[in-house]
């Protein structure tokens, strides 16, 4: 266990599916208090609320990496280079590529802005204090992930990440949102999979919008080397209370979805290459 996540499973790993969940904390370090210019309400707007009960209750034998410093302290799915100028001393534009929109829009590796309140701090934060957070919490969790996904892969010839994320409702239909960054992060049979899955519990789905996955499926998933990742995000409504603050009436039949997915993504990397492979030989 490290100081800022909480981390499950066996060793070697019970099964190719690694689950992460990066932005559930709610550990706001003191520091915070002291510099934040808005109500701590608004750094609870960045949170995915309570996605981590949904995770763990869902969660059989899988590896599990859950977060537990707060996202306003440091976001674990931007990059390090994603250092917004704004709110970090130590940021140098001229070594910087072109800034994401997640960056311009202030939602960088240490977020400046949340939901509709505005600017977070009272004052730009100092390199030493931004590389303390990297250093501290975002490489730890992701050289975790890392070997979680490696380990996973030397066993079963095949990893899959589900990166596990919440979301304010949409109000188009979807209420879980898969994101494969267009099919760069994942083989289009683990997403159909997960798509199947929600369609049988009557549960609206989309895909990669507008949530496609960011740095975590970026800097771990590699499908070309059988390791595969799908961002989920779940509609906050799903399984939290009327005013999206604690769990609520709906999230057992949310944590009965996840469950089915994990299984069928398991299935999917264990069997579904050889029952394909089984049918093209009948078909020919």
């Amino acid at each position: 266990m490290d100081g800022s996540f909480d981390q499950f499973g066996a060793t070697p790993p019970a099964s190719p599916v690694v689950l992460s969940v990066p932005h559930a904390g709610r550990d706001y370090p003191a520091i915070l208090a002291s510099v934040r210019r808005v109500p701590a309400g608004a750094l609870v707007v960045l949170e995915d609320r309570h996605v981590d009960a949904v995770a763990q209750g869902a969660r059989g034998d899988q590896a599990m990496l859950v977060q537990r410093r707060a996202r306003a302290w440091i976001d674990l799915n931007r990059g390090e280079d994603e250092r917004d100028a704004l709110v970090d001393e130590g940021v140098r534009p001229q070594g910087q590529a072109q800034a994401s929109a997640k960056l311009r829009s202030g939602l960088g590796l240490v977020p400046r802005r949340g939901g509709v309140a505005g600017d977070l701090w009272r004052r730009r934060f100092t390199a030493a204090e931004v590389e303390a957070r990297i250093v501290g919490d975002h490489r730890p969790y992701h050289r975790a992930l890392a070997s979680a996904l490696a380990a996973a892969h030397a066993r079963f010839g095949i990893a899959v990440l589900l990166d596990i994320h919440s979301m304010p409702p949409l109000g188009t239909g979807a209420r879980v949102v898969l994101g494969d960054r267009f099919g760069k992060s994942a083989d289009s049979r683990f997403v159909a999979r997960l798509e199947a899955e929600a369609a049988m519990m009557g549960i609206g789905c989309a895909r990669n919008s507008p949530y496609a996955g960011g740095h975590i499926l970026a800097r771990h998933a590699a499908p070309d080397r059988g390791i595969h990742g799908v961002q989920i995000e779940f509609d906050r409504s799903l399984y939290l209370d009327a005013a999206l603050d604690r769990p609520g009436p709906g999230l057992r039949h949310t944590v009965a979805l996840l469950q089915n997915m994990i299984a069928a993504v398991e299935d999917e990397a264990l069997n579904g290459g050889a029952v394909r492979s089984e049918t093209a030989l009948a078909a020919e």
